[in-house]
This record gives structure tokens, sequence and C-alpha cells, in this order.
């Protein structure tokens, strides 16, 4: 592991957040709705503070908020996936490895299913069930690897792994009693959405989520130690049970968060630190910020793309296609699979 200079840890948060202040700059002007409404536009009305112009409501009330909550989800996703992975020591853990996005998924197709999305409280009834049936899902991870003293990765794989396949099997018998339009909810809830979630929603994420990425990244120290092994963090003064149980329970709830606001987005998680530790090496002081601000923007770069893609397919076969888009899901499947596999060949040769 290469010293960390003072110098190199604040060029590399700098260019960061330089990347995450790009994206914001940049998003009011990029979206499927309204095309005319250009970067230029949106910024002179927003600039102008005229609430009634188009182009601010277009800028202000859906494209800047649905990129920052694919900033807060990419950031949030990208940090716990390196942290599970520096945790279970294994390349190919993901936020999702204690069955997590399977638990609220199926909190959420139960919502579905009863009809709770037709409710007074509209989407937020399904959110709160994704989010209980992630908790759930922890608790009982948890649960029945309380038993020893301390906490195995064995253990706790092999408890979310079994949730995760049960709450699979669930999720398809709740879906074989449904009819055809809550099917197709599902469908769509299950490839995950980047839709913007409303006031409520963001107030409610925030302090889920601000306080993991804080004590995530402030653990960097310690799991650096803790990648040399059990005993040599013992005796160089780390708690090993305290720091498992601190970072897994503050990752997971931090990842229940995000599957309950929108959905299951995979391979950010999985990919996205793996490329940040091909640019600024494993050390977890400069690794964890970097994975977050990365992810943050690679999410937002993705959801683009899933706003565009229909666009630039309708202006080629000269057909109107600018309202789809493309599940975000989708999208980051067809960019991270590449990816990991070029990853994957580059490690075995």
């Amino acid at each position: 592991m290469t010293s960390l200079t003072r110098t190199r840890y604040a060029a590399s948060i700098m260019f960061g957040v330089a990347m995450i202040v790009l994206v914001l700059l940049i998003s009011p002007g990029i979206g499927s709705q309204y095309q005319t409404v250009g970067l230029f536009d949106a910024w002179r009305a927003i600039l102008n503070g005229r609430a009634d112009d188009p182009a601010y409501i277009m800028a202000m009330n859906l494209r800047l908020p649905r990129t920052i909550l694919a900033l807060q989800a990419g950031i949030t996703l990208a940090l716990c996936g390196s942290v599970f992975q520096t945790l279970f020591r294994n390349a190919l853990a993901t936020p999702y490895t204690l069955g997590i996005s399977s638990g609220g998924s199926l909190g959420a197709l139960i919502a579905i299913r009863l009809g709770l999305g037709d409710s007074p409280l509209g989407g937020s009834a399904i959110s709160g069930s994704a989010f209980l049936g992630a908790l759930v899902v922890i608790a009982v991870v948890f649960l029945f690897t309380r038993g020893t003293r301390r906490l195995t990765t064995n253990e706790l794989l092999l408890a979310g792994v079994t949730m995760g396949l049960f709450c699979s099997a669930m999720m398809m018998l709740v879906t074989y009693f449904s009819n055809a339009r809550q099917t197709f909810e599902i469908i769509g809830w299950m490839m995950g959405s980047l839709d913007p979630i409303g006031n409520l929603g963001r107030m409610l994420s925030w302090p889920l989520l601000v306080p993991a990425w804080i004590v995530l990244i402030a653990s960097a120290r310690s799991l650096n130690q803790y990648v040399l092994g059990d005993e040599l963090a013992t005796a160089r003064g780390v708690n090993v049970v305290r720091l498992q149980i601190v970072c897994i329970l503050f990752a997971s709830l931090a990842t229940a968060a995000v599957v309950a606001f929108c959905g299951p987005i995979g391979f950010v998680g999985l990919v996205v630190p793996h490329l940040t530790a091909l640019v600024v090496g494993r050390d977890g002081r400069i690794l964890l910020p970097g994975c977050a601000m990365f992810g943050g923007v690679f999410l937002a770069v993705c959801d683009w793309l899933s706003q565009l893609t229909m666009v630039w397919a309708g202006s080629l076969t000269g057909r109107q296609l600018g309202g789809i888009v493309l599940p975000i899901g989708v999208v980051t499947a067809v960019i991270g699979v590449p990816i990991f596999l070029v990853l994957l060949h580059r490690r075995a040769t």
C-alpha cells in the first residue's frame, strides 16, 4: 500500500468535488422532456428567478432533483459496495450481498399487491414497505449470526444469500397472484427508477444517508488495518467486532433507504469500487471518498443516458421517442457488465 500524501489526498478530493459540481451545472440542460429547453435556456431561467417560466420548472422541479437523487443513490451504493468488499474480503460483494435488495423488493411488491400505491400516501407507502422489508432482512441476518463471539464473513454471506433466495421465491409468489396492472407496476419497480421523489422523500432520505457516509468514510483507517487480518488489526488497536457491526449496520441501513426510494439498481456497488481502485489505489482513506464521488457521477451519467437513448434512437429512425425513458437498472447493467468483464480479464492475465 503506497503512502498517502496530503497533496495527493487533497488533489483527489478536489477532483471528485469538481466532477460533482460539473454534473450539477450540466444537469438542468439534460433531460428527455422538452428537448427545446437546453442548458443555456435552463440557466437563463434559473438566474432570472422566474418560477412560472417553463424552462425554470423543467430545470428546477424535474431535471436537477433527478440528478441530485442519482448522485445520492450512486454515492451510497458505491461507498457501501466498497465497504462490503473490504469487510467480506470478497471482490464480488455488493451492497445487496446480505439480501437487502430482495427484502426491500419483497416489501414493495407486497405493498403494490395490496394496492397501497393507490392510497392517500401514494408512492410513499411503497417506499415505506420496501424500507421495512429491508430492515426485516437485516434483523434476521444479525439474529442468526449473533450466536458467535465474532461475526464471520462466511456466516453473514450464507445468511444473506439464504434470505435473498427466500425473498426472491416470495416475490415470485406475490407476482403470481397479482393482476396484469399490478404485474406491470411490479416489473417497473424492479427495474429501478430515479424519478423525483418529492420534497418529503428527499427529507426522509438525507437523515438516513448522510450519517452513513460520515461513519463509513471515518472508518477508513480501521478498514486499512482490517484488510491485513483480524489478529494484526486487533494488535494495532482495532476493535474488529465493533468495526464489523458498525460498518455493516450503517451500510445496510443506507442501502435499504436507496432501495426504498429508487428500487434495486445493480452494478454500481460492484463495478465502481474496482474502477476507483485502479485509479487511486486500495488505501481506504482515499478509496472510500473516491468511490462515493465517482459512484454519484457514474449513476448520474447513466441516468442521462437512460433519458437520451430513446431521443437519439428517435432521431435516427424518424420517430418521436423522446418521452420514453429506459429503466436505470437496465442502463447500469448494460454499462456495468462489459466493464466488469474487462476488469476480470485484466485481473486474470
